[in-house]
């Protein structure tokens, strides 16, 4: 009887002094507790989104946006930034900060086309994300492949992920055979000339760590598509990560293309200054 009493006493001490001392936070700890998801949940995207004339895409791009990135679960904000549109995307945009809020959904407009690199930077100043996501508003690119940016530039840390039409799974949906063979060809002579390490330099649909975007663009020189270009091509000079994410890349629904004679005589000049001076 002693015996059972003592045994008693002892488990009674080793609640009361042995496992307090532990640090056990019962009233916190959760099971199966995912230490990666407390960690991204500190990250916030912003979704830069420049546009010109794209008041019948804008729409449908921003439902889509919000669509997957709520679905996600992932912190985000969009920053529209409109070029001085006569075709009243403007006011389309303003309709959409009322459906979404003005919290999630971010007009930033300016009087006239000024170039896609000083678009992001006038985005940048109103960012409140530490990673910024660059895409097209016209349809171009789904935002269903974002939610797979983010776990990809997760998995390793990646300073940029860029997607690509050129490996796996990736693809051109919506061009003629012309469009088709001057984007390879384009593709094929990148490739040749600056060995960038990456599949597909001329796509615009990327993710960056907000500071690496930021020294980026203070290095570029370059305007129009040969911009995303060196965009890749100095991340390799400053040796920053680049993850890849096959993507499908169709022709836009509405409105008109935007590239022309003058945008292919500028890649191929902006062509050879990347190959003399890098």
């Amino acid at each position: 009887m002693h015996y059972y009493l003592f045994a008693l006493l002892a488990l009674l001490f080793a609640i009361a002094v042995i496992i307090p001392n532990l640090n056990i936070d019962f009233a916190t700890q959760k099971p199966d507790q995912n230490p990666n998801m407390s960690e991204s949940s500190k990250n916030k995207y912003s979704i830069l989104l420049p546009t010109y004339n794209e008041v019948e895409n804008l729409p449908i791009i921003i439902w889509l946006i919000v669509k997957y990135m709520n679905e996600s679960g992932y912190d985000y904000e969009v920053i529209i930034i409109d070029d001085g549109s006569p075709d009243g995307t403007q006011d389309a945009a303003k309709q959409l900060q009322k459906i979404y809020g003005e919290e999630k959904i971010l007009l930033k407009p300016r009087e006239k086309k000024l170039g896609l690199g000083t678009a992001y930077i006038h985005g940048m100043k109103h960012a409140t994300g530490n990673f910024i996501l660059i895409m097209d508003a016209d349809l171009s690119h789904h935002p269903k492949f974002i939610p797979q940016f983010i776990k990809k530039q997760q998995s390793k840390d990646y300073d940029i992920v860029s997607g690509t039409r050129y490996i796996g799974d990736g693809g051109v949906y919506g061009w003629d055979f012309k469009r088709k063979l001057i984007s390879r060809g384009a593709n094929f002579l990148t490739q040749l000339l600056l060995r960038p390490g990456a599949s597909d330099l001329t796509g615009s649909f990327r993710l960056y760590k907000k500071d690496v975007l930021e020294k980026l663009i203070k290095s570029c020189i370059s305007k129009g598509y040969v911009f995303q270009m060196e965009m890749i091509v100095r991340a390799r000079q400053f040796s920053y990560s680049v993850g890849e994410v096959p993507i499908s890349f169709v022709d836009r629904v509405y409105g008109e293309s935007k590239l022309g004679g003058s945008e292919i005589f500028q890649f191929a000049k902006g062509l050879l200054y990347l190959f003399a001076t890098t």
